[in-house]
């Protein structure tokens, strides 16, 4: 009887789990995220008037500061032209203007006539411009002076550059002599080595078209690098900064923006000036 008695007694006091314990803090926090999500898009429709104006302000902000920074380099550009009336007017040109209609390349800011064109041919070794042929002929087509132009990279083997340049360009009569751009300092080898490269770049392709090349470079570059070792070379300087607004006295071409829109190029092209008219530049065409 006493075993039966305690049995019992400890089936009375263990009490039966509420299964409902573990659903109910399982719904409880369900519900405060529910809560805390209503809330927030409460708060968000309640002051969307607010959020939304803030939006189109940023936007408007972005759209206004671009359509400035474009309309002061336009107001740049024509005060540029207005100074050197009388100048030739020319652009330069490669792949990344894309596919260009020629048929539509007149002038500039409709006044200024267009006399003239640089298009890349190469770069370094081993890189002919995608659209140098296409450009080479469409320019010609539409009566433009043109000029072809190769991208020297100071790490690669200057000879293997000349050649690559040559035999991607067949200059003929009217045609601008070559262009060697040099914008970028070695890495892999000294000043000294750089200025032997390019020289032996210029020799290579002034013996094979009988005309001594023309190099382009910024100002910076031009005054600490090569003002004294390539004395007797003609310059076409790149130079963008608001002080600039004539040529320089030295220079053959004046590259003096890179943010012009011309009818049949989309986005923005290089412009250019050359000290001279344009009798005088077809003086320097080849013969």
């Amino acid at each position: 009887m006493k075993r039966k008695s305690v049995r019992i007694k400890a089936a009375i006091k263990r009490k039966p789990r509420k299964k409902g314990s573990f659903f109910s803090g399982k719904l409880l926090r369900f519900s405060i995220i529910i809560f805390f999500i209503l809330l927030f898009f409460g708060i968000g429709y309640h002051y969307r008037n607010g959020f939304l104006y803030y939006l189109g302000f940023k936007s408007y902000k972005l759209k206004y500061e671009q359509a400035e920074a474009k309309r002061i380099s336009d107001v740049r550009n024509y005060q540029v032209l207005e100074n050197h009336q009388g100048k030739a007017i020319g652009l330069d040109v490669s792949e990344f203007q894309g596919k260009i209609d020629w048929t539509l390349v007149e002038n500039i800011e409709n006044d200024y006539p267009l006399e003239f064109v640089f298009i890349r041919a190469t770069a370094g070794n081993d890189r002919e411009d995608e659209q140098f042929a296409t450009n080479w002929l469409g320019a010609k087509k539409n009566k433009l002076i043109r000029g072809a132009y190769h991208y020297y990279r100071p790490n690669e083997n200057s000879l293997e550059q000349a050649q690559l340049f040559i035999k991607t360009v067949h200059l003929q009569k009217g045609d601008l002599p070559p262009v060697l751009d040099i914008e970028k300092l070695p890495k892999e080898q000294s000043l000294d080595s750089l200025r032997v490269g390019l020289k032996r770049w210029l020799k290579a392709v002034e013996a094979h078209y009988k005309v001594k090349p023309i190099i382009y470079t910024s100002e910076k570059y031009y005054d600490d690098f090569l003002k004294e070792d390539f004395s007797n070379y003609l310059f076409w300087i790149a130079n963008y900064n608001f002080y600039r607004e004539k040529i320089g006295d030295d220079w053959l071409f004046w590259q003096f923006t890179e943010k012009a829109s011309v009818l049949g190029i989309k986005g923005n092209v290089d412009v250019n000036i050359y000290n001279g008219d344009v009798e005088q530049l077809r003086f320097i065409t080849i013969e």
